[in-house]
């Protein structure tokens, strides 16, 4: 009995445990847990200077295979040949995008373009066997509260998981890239038209995943995204710029890979693959550090981004 007490009395007086924060456990991340982004998978948007003469540059990192390659191989084309340089912001329409491109849709685009198609909008899970595997699955992850497993609401009878640093949705036989914040997508005309490249757009807002499937989805922004989502909201239908003189000059678009090694952004992201990420992963869904009072259970695909940070 006197053992017994003395075990309560120690655990009464010992000093409770506080559970870490998805951005404590992001933090502690080991070295070996982070991936290099390669220079020729980012690209360098530089805009105009803000009215206070600040620059304002935008790193967009293009999308992994096996997804949307016929229109990242024509948006490395464009960027090779400067085909943005002079073009400008066009549309920032707000909780939804800002996009870009040629206001004037007469720019001649430059050779070798590739053709696309809808059918590019998604992968066949039986071509790639490698998307079977090393992922993080928030409907199967273990450490989720008791309750139902996490679908997909986009999709019947889907899910959705982290596949080599990518968010992405899932059914029977097909993937896909989901649209949460700061994902770049294709501008284009009404089906068949699967748009070129030329015209990107990203989220700014509520992730609009109803556009999922429904557009080649290319990459995503992973720094400078307050240089987009902070400039004023075209007031004409859809938040286009009405004149001209409204629309944010882009100064140039260059892949890292063309820019001096001094002026490349040098970028790392979570492994999706690691410990740390599904350590993170579940504090997402189950927040339990200090300030919650009632742990979620469970997440949204686009509530739990992929961290990214500047290479030590």
């Amino acid at each position: 009995m006197l053992i017994f007490a003395l075990l309560l009395q120690t655990a009464a007086h010992s000093p409770a445990v506080t559970p870490k924060s998805p951005g404590e456990i992001v933090a502690a991340a080991p070295a070996s847990d982070w991936v290099d982004i390669k220079p020729d998978d980012l690209l360098v948007m530089q805009l105009a200077p803000d009215r206070d003469g600040q620059p304002r540059r935008v790193t967009i990192q293009l999308m992994a295979p096996p997804f949307s390659q016929p229109w990242i191989a024509n948006i490395r084309t464009l960027a090779k040949a400067h085909w943005w340089d002079g073009t400008s912001v066009n549309r920032v329409q707000d909780n939804y995008v800002v996009q870009w491109g040629d206001a004037t849709e007469k720019k001649p685009l430059p050779a070798g373009l590739l053709s696309t198609s809808e059918k590019g909008y998604v992968s066949d899970w039986r071509l790639d066997r490698s998307l079977r595997t090393s992922v993080v699955d928030l409907s199967t992850m273990s450490g989720l509260d008791e309750g139902p497993k996490q679908t997909d609401p986009y999709v019947a009878g889907g899910h959705t998981l982290h596949w080599k640093g990518w968010q992405l949705a899932a059914g029977a036989e097909q993937a896909w890239p989901t649209h949460c914040y700061g994902m770049i997508g294709v501008g284009r005309n009404l089906s068949p038209d699967a748009g070129n490249g030329a015209e990107l757009y990203t989220v700014i807002g509520h992730a609009p995943r109803h556009l999922d499937r429904n557009i080649a989805v290319v990459g995503r922004v992973v720094e400078g995204i307050e240089n987009l989502s902070s400039l004023p909201r075209g007031t004409g239908s859809l938040g286009f710029y009405e004149k001209p003189e409204q629309r944010v000059p882009i100064v140039s678009i260059r892949l890292a890979s063309e820019l001096p090694e001094t002026e490349r952004p040098h970028l790392q992201y979570l492994s999706t693959e690691s410990g740390s990420f599904a350590a993170y992963a579940n504090a997402r869904a189950n927040r339990k550090d200090a300030f919650f009072i009632v742990p979620a259970g469970g997440a949204d695909i686009c509530n739990v981004p992929v961290p990214i940070r500047r290479k030590p």
